[in-house]
């Protein structure tokens, strides 16, 4: 990187997010919008502003809060967006007010980064992602051609969703992550199912109350043969959700696990 290079895309990169927040949030200043003390109401105007330049939202435009009941502090919140992805405050709250910002502050900040160019699926970016994965398992850009292999299978998922941002695909990403958990990846593979069959399949599915139900069966059945297992999973998913909503993680994947 030459001198000044790096210091030039962070401006291009502040460039953007301030356009992004300009284009949605016309009447906000890009400046204090994160420190915003109505910060629930940006969030909300936010999406709605998406949903009215024509995205579409199988449950609407409204982004629902869940607090954490507890008799007292630290408080937690998490609010998920019209898509599906779901966040949750990360600082020490001490009332439930506060909470409720905190995890509004943490998904406007996602919302607004998600808009970015960078954050499209592009070819680029697809080229780039299955080079990174092929190096982590030091495998081969060849198995990419192949769908029958796990980064065969992964650039089949990229590929079939190209042009979606980040935070879209992370949201499909997250019933095949409930999927592997369960077992029923592992089952499908056992019954020869290719994975591109896999993939095609449960690309169209929406993570909704019958997949729950489904999986939910799974867990009983699995009582039935190990006792304590649910118990043991559940404390081991809340442990995971903690974890990973105290350093500003995309939670829905985690948080499906504890239902």
């Amino acid at each position: 990187m030459q001198p000044g290079e790096g210091r030039l895309k962070m401006d291009n990169g502040m460039k953007s997010l301030r356009d992004t927040i300009c284009s949605l949030l016309p009447d906000k200043n890009p400046t204090f919008i994160f420190k915003d003390l109505h910060v629930v109401e940006t969030l909300q105007e936010f999406w709605e502003t998406k949903n009215k330049q024509g995205a579409v939202f199988k449950n609407g435009s409204l982004v629902v809060y869940e607090s954490v009941p507890s008799p007292f502090a630290p408080y937690v919140c998490y609010v998920t967006l019209p898509g599906g992805s779901c966040f949750g405050n990360f600082q020490y709250c001490s009332t439930k007010a506060e909470a409720r910002r905190d995890a509004a502050r943490v998904a406007l900040v996602n919302s607004v980064f998600n808009e970015q160019p960078s954050r499209l699926i592009t070819m680029e970016f697809i080229r780039s992602s299955i080079e990174e994965a092929v190096a982590s398992v030091s495998g081969s850009l060849h198995d990419a051609k192949d769908p029958t292999t796990s980064i065969g299978a992964y650039h089949y998922m990229l590929e079939a969703n190209k042009g979606k941002t980040m935070l879209e695909f992370q949201e499909l990403m997250t019933v095949f992550q409930l999927l592997h958990w369960n077992g029923n990846l592992k089952s499908l593979r056992e019954r020869k199912c290719s994975r591109q069959d896999v993939i095609s399949y449960y690309s169209k599915q929406s993570l909704d109350d019958c997949l729950r139900s489904q999986m939910a069966l799974d867990w009983i059945l699995k009582e039935k043969r190990i006792s304590g297992i649910i118990t043991q999973e559940l404390q081991s998913s809340l442990k995971d959700l903690e974890k990973a909503r105290e350093t500003g993680y995309e939670l829905r994947f985690y948080k499906e696990k504890k239902f």
